[in-house]
């Protein structure tokens, strides 16, 4: 799933709760995470965060031994 990071420790992901797609905004302060909001579009996320600050986090596979 998508994953974008923000300033101030905000985390928006990407996951499907009851056969919904949905934002979840949660917040990283002091080492825990809070979360904020269940959003179901982007101008819901737009309320929590400017777009323009978003920066997605990629996901790269791991190295792989050879046997």
């Amino acid at each position: 799933m998508a994953v974008w990071r923000g300033p101030r420790g905000l985390l928006i992901e990407v996951i499907v709760l009851d056969r919904s797609p949905l934002y979840r905004v949660s917040q990283f302060v002091n080492g825990r995470r809070y979360h904020l909001a269940y959003e179901h579009d982007v101008a819901g996320v737009a309320e929590h965060v400017d777009l323009a600050d978003l920066v997605e986090v990629l996901a790269f596979p791991g190295r792989q031994t050879a046997s």
